[in-house]
């Protein structure tokens, strides 16, 4: 027996208590569909691990639609053999001369306890044939170039030596869903990115104010989206009409507390939307001192009208830390086109960055905010960006 397969580490999954394969099987269900398109494929999910038998499809092309997928810290490709070792030595052997390192060490692990040879004795009878067999080859059990990883299982033994980094973090869907304020900024697409690596489905809401922003804004927002649908494959996005309540605000607040009632505004909309298709926090991209919105004296007074709790993904994160995730993920070059969100339209000088709250219940009493935010929800776009509904036309 020799099959090449797939086999996916868990990571932080393994510390999850009796609920643990509630967590794997909507992990395994995440990653059939994500490489739905590999038809040959088949499946083993189990409580250590899920194995993918490859059965003849391309390792590097599966690889790219698995290293997308959340809740898997790692995966490897193995080859399943006989518990043979003779078997077992031709295998590593093959491993050592692919690879083309130098030194190397084995780390054997027996989890079936009847298997004749312990595991030190496995890593010594592997290590030692290496080294009868290649003359260059040397161990170094402190900083290999090589790791050659054998497990020796009830079923067969599984070699592999090159471990793939995952995404990390939970199931997507297995932490509920939230909704995510998405300026088209560099910020926000990286935090939605976070949320659903922490397990969490994601809805969008936009805040469109044309005439003063273009519908050059709506397709980047867009195409910000399908790049996230490479983690989430359908993403509900909401636009609201925003430009009415925005003049509002500022023609009543002025250039120094605009923003700040802006953008409670914003929230008690993205509140009123979250109620009704069962978010059940807000989130959004906002990083502590970044700008005169985002000091804590600003946060607290923004959040104050808002029910909801607030998720801030990148509330610690520097910019360039921002920046360096934004292009690893792909959205960044996208984020950077030089089209106004409703954020940055109007000229505002010295905005406050200590408000007080009795200043901004003031400036919300002089006018009727209340039915302009029931109108702005009333009248809100709804729309599916899809990758499955784009590949299907």
């Amino acid at each position: 027996m020799q099959t090449d397969m797939i086999i996916v580490f868990f990571g932080e999954l393994s510390t999850k208590g009796k609920n643990i394969m509630d967590f794997i099987r909507l992990l395994g269900r995440n990653i059939k569909y994500a490489l739905r398109d590999f038809k040959k494929l088949t499946y083993e999910i189990k409580k250590d691990h899920i194995y993918i038998l490859l059965n003849g499809e391309d390792y590097e092309e599966v690889k790219k639609g698995l290293s997308k997928v959340s809740g898997l810290i790692s995966f490897a490709l193995a080859k399943a053999i006989d518990k043979d070792m003779d078997k077992i030595n031709e295998e590593s052997l093959r491993l050592y001369k692919l690879s083309g390192k130098k030194t190397f060490k084995v780390d054997c692990k027996r989890v079936d306890k009847t298997f004749p040879h312990h595991s030190d004795e496995v890593n010594r009878e592997v290590g030692s044939f290496i080294l009868r067999s290649e003359q260059n080859a040397k161990v170094d059990v402190h900083e290999p170039e090589l790791l050659i990883h054998i497990m020796v299982r009830l079923e067969a033994c599984y070699i592999y030596a090159i471990k793939e980094k995952g995404l990390g973090g939970y199931p997507l869907g297995i932490a509920g869903k939230s909704l995510v304020l998405l300026s088209g900024g560099i910020d926000s697409p990286v935090a939605a990115y976070l949320m659903m690596k922490r397990g969490v489905k994601i809805e969008c809401i936009h805040f469109a104010a044309p005439p003063y922003t273009s519908a050059q804004v709506i397709d980047k927002i867009h195409d910000l989206l399908h790049v996230l649908n490479d983690y989430q494959p359908d993403i509900k996005l909401y636009v609201v009409p925003f430009t009415d309540l925005e003049k509002k605000v500022y023609e009543i607040a002025g250039p120094s507390y605009c923003v700040t009632v802006m953008r409670r505004m914003m929230l008690r909309i993205a509140e009123g939307i979250a109620f009704k298709h069962n978010d059940l926090v807000l989130s959004g991209g906002e990083s502590i001192g970044q700008v005169a919105s985002q000091t804590l004296p600003s946060m607290k007074v923004i959040e104050e009208c808002s029910h909801l709790p607030m998720i801030r993904p990148l509330a610690c994160s520097d910019k360039t830390d921002i920046i360096d995730v934004a292009k690893k993920i792909g959205t960044y070059d996208i984020s950077i086109r030089p089209y106004e969100d409703c954020c940055t339209i109007f000229q505002l000088k010295d905005p406050v960055t200590n408000p007080h709250l009795d200043k901004v219940k003031e400036i919300e009493a002089s006018f009727d905010y209340e039915t302009m935010v029931k109108d702005c929800i009333r009248n809100v776009k709804a729309e599916h960006i899809s990758k499955v509904a784009e590949e299907e036309l």
